[in-house]
């Protein structure tokens, strides 16, 4: 057993002597890893140093991919300040004020190693396993920064603005202007900011272009749920083994359970929420802390606004009227849980997608699709692309798009378009909505981090802007040199095609895969051999209207009309109603029996595409997704 000495905390100083908290965590060990906390420990306030006029990074906040830039950068030899603006005290964010402590792993191939490494591995050996205590991450992260001379931490800033300067019409970020909680002020210079918010704050404030939750597809007004994770204690070892051997289904692969983890609870999707427009419960994914505690991830809220202040305090009071209703009913249908009791609330609530930045490269669901490989790949994904529901409506469940098995991230999805002097890291890179479901992970952005550290040396190095870092081979491969001699693995696996990649049908099923109207769930298998009907048909264009609208700009609904309920769904889908409901979104009316050379005169249909039908009577996935693509290459303006 050994007392750990964890950082300094250095805070709000700014031209002054400004006083902060250093506080002492103490760990007991043993042979199988961290053991409980037994204490924290207050010691007398003391003076640090006030802030330097001059940095050559400055990371912008303390989320685990923070941590990862500004360590990365000060390995590379760069006087880095790392900075927050919320109301922190520690490090961490996400994982260790967000409470989130399950891990969404991006695993290699064969489902135990997992990809990317570097300091990422460094913390994940510090803590328990893929679920861990929050007090055990947090020394892993203070561990990490305390370690490098090279950093200098400032939480709990009013204010973290962008100092942007134009020359000749480019616009570079110059460094920062913070504003500390007692008014004051100070302009950082810096060599180049790292934005490593989960909202890409600092990047829009900087004129740094985005898109806003699912715009790209068409839905510029909903969100992913949020949640707020909340603790259960009394979950003694003999209720975790209960949790686990009931969860522990080999026939079902949507639960399990292992010493740190257990998913599953899916009964918990009908639990009957007093406020149904605005909360409710899915299954759990339970992750297991120390002194008999765990943390829940499950509760879903609507509607919030992440950017409002008011609005977070209003999800907050949903949550806490709700929850112990949902721990109630839980306890109904497991009786083994009946010795729990609700704990506290996460202090931060756990946001899954605000900002997509728009990068010189944007990630999109065919590099998942191909597997793709980039030149400047400096991480690999395979997370499953999890969109998490974005109504309250009972049939939002959200959807499981596909597993990957991997796909590389490229450099250029950390470059703003038009600004220059800065990066973004982490879930607000210049990824698609779609494949964000996968790359929002905090290891993958941990990855991003690291390479944004090692690249603001490599820039500063040559006397260039990341943009030109970006295109320039030999300075990529350099880059990815270092990456690798500092703990990266960038050696993609080999792997085979997917089997749909030589489907006839491809290229209308990666359209449709692109536009979410096409799932493969735990998969990667998208059904285009299997046939459809007229309703899965006129799903199919209501969703394709969301992201063309030039295309369908009609309801295909006039369509099926006539088609008694009972059979609208289970009906073969022939060509005459296909091309019947394909006209009518397009015009917004149809002859049904005149609908197919109406289209192939117009050119919307090809006679290639008809040739890949091999019933007309009987339309498959396939034939369906190849006929919206030629509708949309005829009419698209995007």
């Amino acid at each position: 057993m050994k007392n750990r000495k964890s950082i300094i905390l250095l805070t709000l100083g700014l031209l002054l002597i400004i006083i902060a908290g250093l506080f002492y965590v103490i760990k007991l060990q043993d042979d199988k890893g961290p053991a409980p906390v037994t204490e924290v420990k207050d010691i007398p306030q003391v003076p640090v140093k006030e802030l330097k006029e001059q940095y050559d990074v400055v990371v912008v906040g303390t989320d685990p991919e923070g941590v990862a830039a500004a360590v990365s950068a000060a390995r590379n030899g760069l006087k880095t300040l790392l900075v927050d603006g919320k109301n922190r005290e520690i490090l961490g964010g996400l994982f260790t004020l967000g409470w989130l402590n399950s891990l969404d792993m991006n695993r290699a191939p064969d489902g135990v190693d997992y990809y990317n490494k570097g300091i990422f591995k460094e913390w994940f050996d510090r803590v328990e396993g893929d679920s861990f205590a929050i007090i055990t991450a947090t020394n892993a992260f203070h561990e990490l920064v305390e370690a490098e001379d090279n950093i200098e931490v400032r939480l709990g800033m009013k204010s973290i603005e962008p100092i942007i300067s134009t020359d000749d019409g480019a616009t570079t970020v110059t460094g920062a202007k913070l504003t500390a909680a007692d008014g004051t002020v100070l302009d950082i210079t810096a060599g180049a900011v790292i934005d490593a918010t989960q909202d890409g704050d600092f990047a829009a404030a900087a004129g740094a272009p985005f898109t806003f939750g699912r715009e790209d597809i068409g839905d510029d007004k909903l969100l992913m749920a949020v949640t707020p994770v909340y603790e259960l204690v009394n979950v003694t070892p003999e209720v975790w083994d209960a949790i686990s051997k009931r969860q522990n289904n080999d026939d079902d692969p949507d639960t399990g359970a292992n010493n740190e983890s257990v998913w599953g609870f899916k009964e918990m999707w009908e639990y009957p929420s007093t406020n149904p427009e605005r909360i409710r419960s899915r299954g759990l994914n339970i992750g297991r802390s120390v002194n008999d505690t765990a943390f829940i991830n499950a509760v879903q809220i609507f509607e919030v606004d992440p950017f409002n202040p008011a609005s977070i305090e209003e999800a907050y009071e949903i949550a806490r009227k709700e929850i112990p209703l949902m721990l109630d009913y839980l306890k109904s249908l497991y009786p083994e849980l009946e010795p729990i009791e609700l704990g506290a609330l996460a202090p931060e609530l756990y946001v899954r997608e605000t900002r997509h930045l728009i990068g010189e490269y944007r990630l999109t669901m065919t590099d998942l699709l191909e597997q793709q490989t980039h030149p400047d790949d400096i991480a690999f994904g395979s997370y499953p692309v999890d969109i998490q529901s974005t109504s309250s409506a009972p049939t939002d469940r959200g959807a499981v798009v596909m597993r990957p098995k991997f796909y590389g991230v490229p450099f250029r999805t950390l470059v703003p378009q038009k600004i220059d002097g800065l990066l973004v890291v982490g879930r607000s890179a210049s990824f698609d909505s779609l494949p964000h479901g996968s790359a929002r992970v905090v290891p993958l952005g941990m990855a991003t981090a690291q390479a944004a550290g090692a690249a603001a040396k490599l820039a500063q190095e040559e006397g260039i802007t990341f943009r030109e870092l970006s295109a320039s081979e030999s300075l990529i491969a350099t880059l990815k040199e270092r990456l690798t001699e500092q703990g990266m693995d960038l050696t993609p696996p080999k792997l085979e095609p997917y089997p749909f990649i030589s489907h006839p049908a491809y290229e209308g099923m990666k359209l449709a895969v692109s536009m979410g109207i096409s799932q493969a769930g735990y998969g990667v298998d998208f059904g285009l051999d299997i046939e459809s009907n007229p309703k899965r048909l006129f799903f199919n264009l209501t969703g394709a209207s969301k992201t063309h609208p030039e295309a369908f700009a009609h309801s295909a609904e006039p369509s099926i009309k006539d088609i008694p309920t009972d059979q609208v769904s289970t009906m073969p889908l022939t060509l005459e109603q296909a091309a019947y409901s394909l006209l009518t979104a397009v015009e917004g009316e149809a002859v049904p029996a005149k609908a197919l050379d109406v289209l192939m005169a117009g050119g919307l249909v090809q006679a290639d595409t008809l040739s890949l039908i091999k019933d007309r009577n009987k339309l498959t996935n396939g034939d369906v997704y190849m006929l919206i693509k030629d509708v949309v290459d005829a009419l698209s303006t995007k």
